[in-house]
């Protein structure tokens, strides 16, 4: 009886460890073989309307199909830390949280299509580092923004077919070959497949990349559909990718003003790269080691064109290296690079010194070398201090070094300053109040254009922290001066809010300094191009309209001196046609027979008078409607 007690409640303890599946699914087990093997879960119940939360433990793989199923809620499968698979296709899924997916540390595939889903969290992505392939099709997706990017980094596998999508990141294609920069290799398994057919696309410059890869024949991200059309703009709608041709699309250009520059060590260097493209692409500057530079100034002066300048002060060992330009837009980017070398010495020279108490002999020909934090070797210079002049006395100290000397020296130096030495730095001084204009060297003015410009100076012998005011105007009007904060070290300021074409006087004004004569340069800013343009714009317009009215107006003149120069003949014309009006009349007469005469001379001429013209033409008309009674009875006069 005891031994069956036993059996009964080692059966209920195994019972209950048995892993429990839920009612409306299907739990399959594989592999059974010394108690190895995988679980899978199908759950298609057309009732089901929840996740469920009862699943085993050690599913690996799960299914959730043609159900009911709205949303996923946070953390549902949190308890799930060995499954791989999880598809929850064909269902009414419209909403999915960003914690939905936490703890899924092994999943390697989620397939969510089949769904309502219109707006994906591509931040829970995180949550599965091991992802691979994910399949989002037959959704109503209409945006994948430039966050979800970093997330799709591992992502081998991704279907974004049959949704609302018209566009994709420009960025998106940069995390593959050949974009990314790595080779392109014939090994399958490093293939990235996508799948974006049935997507109305717009095909502008955000989709070229997409668009040229479509175009090469060998790239590792291979298209489920290679027949992509477009369904915008109206010129390419119906194109295939293959055959698209975008207008006004172009990769960005750069071009530096040097690959290798080498300047002395203290000295200031100013970089320069040129960009074009379009759209007008964006500049940016990197060290060899990745990060920025913020000390840039760029700026556009037309459209599809862009330049920068980087400026470095007083360049140290440690600023040597490469130096990249990057130029970027949508239709892609470009990059080149500037090696910079820093040569030169460190030289330091020591004042001469006077001790006030006593004398001791003269230490000359002591080196000071200066302290560097450059752990490179530096060619450093040793100075000697001269023999004549001043002499600097030292008391003698047993292997003095070069920190032991430069401390004392600066003691001795402050004790001293009474003496002549003393008032020798006083003139000094004075002298350097005296004449401002020595304390600035390499005043310049460089990329002027309409409304701004660069001032570039070098301070020489003022201390980088030495207040500064840049005082500028227009040229002889000096009541509307503006000026800038700055500090000496700084070596550079922008002037903006300039006129276009108009010359300027800019001024350095050190504060703390004495009266003296400021350090002034003259310069003149640009033509405003869009004014040119303009300008051009309205004498062509007005050319053009002179060209159409002149003609007009020439020929209305030509009219009006015609008619009044008909106006004048009018008179004369009258008398001509009065004139003309009549026939010139004779009188035909018998003549007299002769025995001389010529047989056919029968009839006679003789003039007619004005008196007897008007009688005959009456006389005439008359006879013209009489009936004669015979050919012989004829008129006499014809008129």
């Amino acid at each position: 009886m005891h031994r069956l007690l036993c059996l009964h409640a080692f059966l209920c303890c195994l019972s209950i460890a048995h892993p429990f599946c839920p009612s409306q699914c299907t739990c399959v087990f594989h592999g059974r073989i010394e108690g190895t093997g995988t679980r899978s879960v199908l759950c298609n119940d057309p009732d089901m309307s929840d996740i469920p939360v009862n699943v085993p433990v050690d599913t690996v793989k799960l299914r959730i199909e043609k159900t009911a199923v709205r949303r996923i809620p946070t953390e549902a499968f949190y308890y799930l830390v060995d499954l791989r698979y999880l598809w929850i296709t064909y269902n009414s899924v419209t909403s999915v949280d960003s914690g939905s997916f936490y703890n899924l540390k092994v999943l390697h595939e989620l397939r969510l299509d089949g769904n309502v889903i219109s707006v994906f969290p591509w931040e829970s992505l995180k949550e599965m580092p091991m992802l691979r392939t994910l399949d989002l099709h037959n959704n109503r997706i209409n945006n994948v923004p430039a966050e979800a990017i970093p997330y799709l980094l591992n992502i081998t596998y991704l279907d974004l077919s049959s949704n609302k999508l018209a566009t994709l990141p420009s960025d998106l294609m940069d995390i593959w070959p050949p974009y990314n920069g790595a080779p392109i290799s014939s090994n399958t398994s490093q293939k990235v497949v996508l799948g974006l057919q049935d997507n109305p696309w717009f095909c502008d410059c955000k989709m070229s990349k997409m668009i040229e890869i479509s175009k090469m024949a060998e790239t590792p991200v291979v298209l489920m559909d290679l027949f992509l059309t477009c369904a915008g703009p109206e010129n390419l709608a119906g194109v295939l990718f293959q055959r698209a041709e975008l207008d006004n699309c172009i990769k960005p250009s750069v071009m530096t003003s040097a690959t290798k520059i080498t300047s002395p060590l203290g000295s200031n260097v100013l970089l320069r790269c040129d960009a074009t493209g379009f759209p007008t692409p964006n500049l940016l500057w990197t060290k060899s080691d990745g990060s920025s530079v913020n000390n840039t100034v760029q700026e556009s002066p037309g459209d599809g064109i862009r330049w920068s300048i980087m400026s470095l002060h007083g360049i140290l060992y440690k600023d040597a290296g490469n130096y990249s330009c990057k130029a970027k837009n949508v239709a892609g980017s470009a990059e080149a690079t500037i090696s910079l070398s820093v040569a030169g010495t460190i030289s330091t020279t020591l004042p001469p010194l006077k001790l006030g108490i006593g004398t001791g002999p003269s230490n000359q020909g002591t080196p000071f070398t200066a302290p560097t934090e450059n752990p490179n070797p530096l060619s450093i210079m040793p100075t000697v201090f001269p023999k004549t002049g001043t002499v600097s006395a030292i008391p003698k100290r047993p292997k003095p070094t070069p920190s032991n000397s430069l401390q004392k020296g600066s003691l001795k130096q402050s004790k001293n300053q009474q003496g002549g030495n003393g008032r020798k730095f006083a003139a000094d001084e004075k002298s350097n109040k005296s004449d401002l204009s020595k304390t600035f060297k390499d005043l310049t003015i460089v990329e002027e254009t309409a409304d701004s410009a660069v001032l570039l100076w070098t301070a020489d012998g003022l201390p980088n922290d030495v207040p500064l005011t840049v005082v500028y105007a227009p040229y002889g009007e000096d009541e509307t001066k503006r000026t800038l904060e700055t500090d000496a070290g700084s070596g550079k300021v922008l002037l903006d809010g300039l006129s276009s074409g108009m010359r300027y006087s800019v001024c350095l004004v050190a504060k703390g300094r004495g009266a003296g004569k400021d350090p002034c340069i003259d310069f003149y800013t640009l033509e405003n191009v869009e004014d040119w343009g303009q300008n051009q714009l309205i004498i062509i317009i007005s050319g053009i309209a002179c060209a159409l009215v002149l003609p007009l107006i020439v020929l209305l003149l030509y009219k009006i001196f015609a008619l009044y120069c008909k106006g004048q003949n009018t008179g004369l014309d009258m008398e001509e046609l009065e004139k003309e009006s009549y026939v010139k009349f004779e009188t035909i007469s018998m003549k007299q027979r002769t025995l001389n005469s010529h047989p056919t001379e029968l009839w006679a001429r003789r003039p007619t008078h004005e008196s007897e013209r008007m009688l005959l033409c009456s006389r005439s008309s008359i006879d013209s409607q009489m009936t004669y009674k015979s050919d012989s009875s004829r008129s006499e006069y014809l008129c």
